[in-house]
């Protein structure tokens, strides 16, 4: 399968081809503006990888995926918070299949019906989201609360290692909420917080407890509808250095003020400056879902997955879904609908093990009370 993937020498992007280029049912092109960086990776990829210039918001850009042959584009190229569709619609008018890393709450819940009659009339299949959200963190919770009766509260908190490579484009996705209006399903309701904001304890198995803040990701739109929960989602990000987490509440608070410009006109500087917090963090990060509710016997339940990261190997995890999604459509050992469809249920946590042990990253279910 001839695969694209666009932002290849990127943060996540690169670590995508690495996975596929051993692949030999992968025929890989690394993608970006930039040759150079692209033709590099490509070369100490080896095998059938080599390195292609091209840039998305080219109006021949469907039409160079159409003479290039790609069969699978995968998107690496964000911020999605500040894209339209116009990459995926590029590869259903070729003919490619198509997968994104997206976390951004609209790009994630508006793209089924946005582009299911493009992918359908293309025959080919559109799969947004194929990240740790909601792939993962949707993975993880329908393995907590299998054969339960109902779900009362599902809480995710993201702990990245501080030493972790970040990249600029990470940032600005998660300035571009911070401050911002959130609609939050709590207390059996919707209602409106305020992204980055109700700093609270996080409790971890092998980390040390963090501080989290709310974060605006596309689980907290589709968990509600699709688990039917009573009460509560809620999805936090959890900073290893207290610092680093009051510096953005704090920018939270002014911009929400409008006392501060949109923050992402800052991800440039905080990406830069962040790095000189990092004598005082880790190489370790990691990540709980927990989920409450009545299990089988309608007793109440509270079951907790966590996963800690070493080696700063935390960025592999947002990569994953889209390299396990990728490897099933290159070796047509399951079909996929003809369609565009968020990758919330279309991958188990049992999938995702093999790629956890690959990197060392310790998981485990505990039983809360």
């Amino acid at each position: 399968m001839k695969t694209m993937v666009l932002g290849g020498y990127g943060n996540f992007g690169a670590r995508i081809c690495r996975a596929l280029g051993s692949d030999p049912r992968i025929e890989l092109l690394v993608a970006g503006r930039d040759p150079k960086r692209a033709e590099a990776l490509a070369t100490a990829i080896g095998g059938t990888a080599r390195g292609i210039a091209i840039d998305l918001d080219s109006p021949d850009f469907a039409a160079d995926l159409r003479r290039l042959g790609i069969e699978l584009l995968i998107h690496t190229a964000g911020p999605f918070q500040q894209q339209g569709y116009r990459v995926a619609e590029a590869a259903a008018a070729s003919g490619a299949h198509y997968i994104d890393l997206s976390d951004g709450r609209r790009f994630v819940c508006d793209f089924p019906a946005a582009l299911d009659a493009a992918f359908r009339t293309a025959g080919r299949t559109a799969v947004c989201g194929a990240s740790t959200v909601p792939a993962l963190s949707s993975a993880v919770v329908e393995h907590l609360s299998l054969g339960w009766q109902g779900i009362g509260a599902i809480d995710v908190c993201i702990a990245p290692a501080q030493t972790a490579p970040r990249g600029r484009a990470t940032l600005a996705a998660v300035l571009s909420y911070c401050g911002e209006p959130v609609p939050v399903w709590t207390g059996g309701a919707w209602r409106t917080l305020r992204g980055w904001s109700g700093l609270e304890r996080i409790d971890f198995a092998r980390l040390r407890p963090r501080l989290g803040a709310l974060c605006d990701i596309p689980d907290l739109e589709i968990f509600p509808a699709r688990y039917r929960v009573k009460q509560r989602v809620m999805f936090r990000a959890a900073l290893e250095v207290g610092l680093a987490q009051r510096v953005f509440a704090s920018l939270a608070f002014l911009r929400a003020a409008r006392l501060l410009p949109r923050l992402t006109l800052f991800a440039g500087w905080l990406n830069a400056s962040a790095r000189a917090l990092d004598f005082m963090g880790s190489a370790l990060g990691g990540m709980v879902v927990r989920v409450e509710g009545l299990d089988a016997a309608g007793r109440p339940a509270r079951r907790a997955w966590h996963i800690a990261a070493d080696g700063d190997h935390g960025p592999e995890i947002p990569c994953m879904a889209a390299i396990l999604l990728a490897r099933r459509l290159a070796g047509h050992r399951a079909t996929f609908a003809a369609g565009a469809f968020t990758a919330a249920g279309l991958l188990t946590l049992d999938e995702f093990a093999p790629e956890f042990a690959h990197w060392g990253m310790a998981t485990e279910i505990v039983e809360e009370r």
